[in-house]
């Protein structure tokens, strides 16, 4: 895509009304909910948009019919293609399967098999599914090779007037519901689409309210291009927000976006695991990490949001089950419950019993151990997972280490020996 230099329009009211008015049908109305816990842990008046209770169990949806149903009708017979990592593949397939169309969608190979097994349900034989690359980008270039050999149209989950306009329709029905005006919308970033409607509606009707935009620590897209003044590419991501993990996001929606938005908040992806424990366990909402985006975000704008009404976007609840092991993980060293160390053992007998009589607390608790005794040598070294009761606790449990003479490594912020362990 060649880069967009000069300011992209707003997408009009109008055109957000019309999208709504043709989606009405198609969609479910979500309900913007008060949420009780939120709003008094933060002093404020939280409120949840809840688009994880859409039809395919996202928003995306919106942005998907809206383009698909406005093709012409030999655009329609000539078949669509999309690249996705999971939610606008699930709106493009159901939409396909609703106007009768034949659609490819190309997803990362490391989508969860739960948003790959969606897409194909909704779908049924109106798609095509096709597991390439890493990541969205590698999805996206087979995706328009696929596009330039069999003339089908490309529906972009986000870059497009007609899917920014579809994906403004959360907005309207925000603003319809709402019975006081808003302070702050908060939503979350992937590449754009979203917050370039939504935000471009409310910009339009409720100038007053600040809007935040929230992206996760390890694929800051948006944020970078922000301060860059440029769309920029990013050399690498985390991909464990897959609903929001992109490397580059749109040229219209960098341009759209930048004319509104009043900061976009990173978030750690532990933050995030957190927050999905934590909706699950208080409220019984089930997000997917991109759904718990907009949550998370709160406790980094905490201070000035305190009496104020607050509207954060759950954006989706596709969550595979198999995750949730990788998602307390995550959480517990998040939050510093859970501590791997790489420590060097003398290799003689009795070296762990005085390891655990020296080291461990009497609340402390061994979770993981993997040693090797190693031929000819004086000492080996041992991984050696540790929960702690409380976070506190940490410095207490390194303290007696170093007054034992044990060496040792933190692996914690070790990204490769973290997915090795888990």
């Amino acid at each position: 895509m060649s880069e967009v230099k000069e300011a992209v329009a707003l997408p009009s009211v109008e055109s957000v009304v019309k999208a709504h008015r043709k989606l009405k049908d198609v969609v479910t109305r979500t309900p913007l909910m008060r949420n009780m816990n939120l709003s008094e842990r933060y002093q404020a008046d939280i409120w949840l948009k809840r688009e994880d209770l859409q039809i395919v169990r996202s928003y995306k949806l919106r942005g998907a019919y809206n383009k698909i149903s406005s093709l012409s009708k030999e655009e329609k017979e000539r078949g669509i293609v999309c690249a996705s990592a999971g939610n606008h593949a699930q709106g493009v397939a159901y939409s396909c399967k609703q106007l009768g169309i034949h659609g490819v969608i190309y997803m990362p190979a490391p989508t969860p098999n739960q948003k790959v097994n969606q897409v194909r349900m909704w779908g049924k034989d109106k798609v095509e599914v096709v597991l390439i690359g890493d990541t969205f980008d590698d999805a996206y270039a087979a995706a328009m090779e696929r596009c330039e050999s069999e003339g089908r149209v490309f529906i972009h989950p986000f870059d497009d007037p007609k899917v920014i306009e579809g994906q403004g329709t959360v907005g309207l029905e925000i603003l319809e519901d709402a019975k006081e005006e808003i302070d702050y919308l908060v939503m979350p970033i992937g590449g754009g689409g979203l917050s370039s409607g939504v935000g471009s509606y409310f910009k339009q009707i409720s100038p007053n309210t600040k809007l935040i935009g929230v992206e996760p620590e390890g694929a800051p897209a948006m944020k970078a291009s922000i301060d860059k003044g440029e769309v920029v590419t990013l050399d690498k991501i985390e991909k464990f927000v897959d609903g929001a993990a992109v490397q580059r996001v749109g040229d219209n929606t960098f341009q759209i976006a930048k004319q509104f938005l009043k900061d976009v908040v990173l978030v750690p992806e532990g933050k995030v695991c957190s927050t999905i424990l934590r909706l699950y366990n208080e409220d019984a909402i089930v997000v997917e990490p991109a759904g718990a985006l907009s949550i998370s975000a709160l406790d980094a704008i905490k201070d000035e949001i305190k009496g104020k009404k607050v509207v954060c976007v759950v954006s989706g609840s596709n969550n595979d089950i198999g995750r949730m092991e990788e998602i307390k993980e995550r959480s517990l060293l998040y939050e510093g419950y859970k501590h791997y160390f790489m420590v060097r053992f003398p290799q003689r007998a009795g070296a762990l019993r005085e390891f655990l009589a020296e080291v461990l607390g009497p609340n402390d608790d061994i979770v993981h151990f993997e040693y090797t005794k190693k031929v000819n040598r004086e000492k080996a070294p041992a991984i050696v997972g540790i929960e702690v009761k409380y976070p506190s606790d940490f410095d207490s449990l390194t303290q007696r280490m170093k007054k034992g003479g044990y060496k040792y490594e933190l692996l914690n912020e070790n990204q490769d020996m973290f997915n090795f362990l888990i």
